[in-house]
């Protein structure tokens, strides 16, 4: 007798239930989210025979201790989006809400066969989030230890840029070093401390551009293989979206990337506006990529003049590319998923 585990992830506690192939319910119990409470949730689960397999909602959070442990035990393990879990839910209305009823509604999504992905392929993409964030949070903030040394650097020394170009480059934090170099003030010694921080941060920000770069590899997507898309624009657009399959069609792709155009028209006048919804960082990885595009490649020049003539602006005719390149990200993302669950 095989059966199909559902389990509801939390802070401090794991509900799972048993379901069979018909979804009905053969038991449900509650766990400590610790070493202890996944040995415990693992020898329950065999009592239910094989084969089985188990859904975690939360395999990047707090069910990541015990999808390892699974794993490593030769389970297999998916995980199941929180939006299915709702839907699920809601077929049985009267249930109202509560983790048992959430894991029960796992554990039938899991009965039904849905293809959803294995935790190893989504704690990749949560990493690449993770990294993507942590950069730019790096990135903002030298751009503020920077503006303090160029206040500093202000007073100290005025016209100092004509020398010191920015407050980047290695070549240029060398050459605004020496400039407070032997002096006593209390700015001068605050420059230096900030001069400091802002080569540990390059370095940090160097090294993280690294390791996103090898974890895009372990991936094995080739998003960076479209003319626009670099490392760390490929990595933006991953780790925001997650598991691709879930998105439904490239309209909605286009809604969640905040390129779909909204209409605003009225009586006789025909128009639509910006849409300003969607993930900003996926609007702007798009945003990043229209540009490169337009800088580099003759065919995206001439579509915009072609936009342009028949009467848009510039930023209109940007839009237009924009939504454009939503659907041709959102077409390679789908054969990259579509390998990577042939494999």
């Amino acid at each position: 007798m095989g059966a199909s585990i559902g389990v509801d992830s939390h802070k401090g506690s794991l509900a799972a239930a048993a379901v069979d192939e018909l979804g009905r319910v053969f038991g449900i119990k509650e766990f400590s989210n610790d070493p202890g409470g996944h040995r415990a949730l693992l020898e329950w689960a065999r009592h239910y025979g094989k084969p089985r397999v188990i859904g975690v909602e939360g395999s990047g959070s707090y069910g990541a201790g015990l999808c390892r442990t699974l794993s490593s035990a030769g389970e297999q393990v998916r995980e199941v989006p929180a939006t299915l879990t709702f839907k699920e839910r809601r077929r049985k209305g009267s249930q109202g809400k509560s983790d048992a009823v959430d894991a029960v509604a796992i554990a039938r999504i899991m009965a039904r066969g849905e293809d959803l992905p294995s935790p190893t392929r989504t704690q990749a993409l949560a990493d690449l989030k993770l990294l993507s964030d942590y950069r730019d949070q790096l990135v903002h903030t030298r751009t503020q230890v920077a503006n303090r040394v160029h206040q500093d650097l202000v007073v100290l020394h005025p016209g100092y840029e004509r020398r010191v170009p920015n407050l980047v480059g290695a070549k240029h934090l060398a050459k605004a070093a020496s400039l407070v170099r032997g002096d006593t003030s209390i700015r001068a010694e605050l420059a230096r401390r900030r001069i400091g921080d802002l080569r540990r941060l390059s370095r940090e920000i160097a090294e993280t551009k690294v390791q996103i770069t090898d974890v895009l590899t372990e991936s094995g997507t080739t998003l960076t293989g479209l003319p626009g898309i670099g490392p760390l624009i490929a990595a933006r657009i991953l780790g925001e979206v997650g598991d691709v399959g879930r998105v439904r069609s490239q309209a909605a792709f286009a809604m969640m990337t905040g390129t779909a155009p909204l209409v605003a028209s009225s009586g006789m006048t025909f128009r639509h506006r910006l849409n300003r919804g969607g993930n900003r960082k996926l609007n702007f990885a798009l945003h990043y990529m229209a540009l490169a595009r337009y800088r580099t490649d003759e065919q995206t020049k001439a579509y915009i003049e072609r936009r342009r003539a028949e009467g848009k602006t510039f930023k209109e005719s940007m839009r237009c590319l924009k939504r454009h390149l939503s659907n041709v990200v959102y077409r390679q993302m789908i054969v990259d998923w579509k390998a990577m669950e042939a494999a």
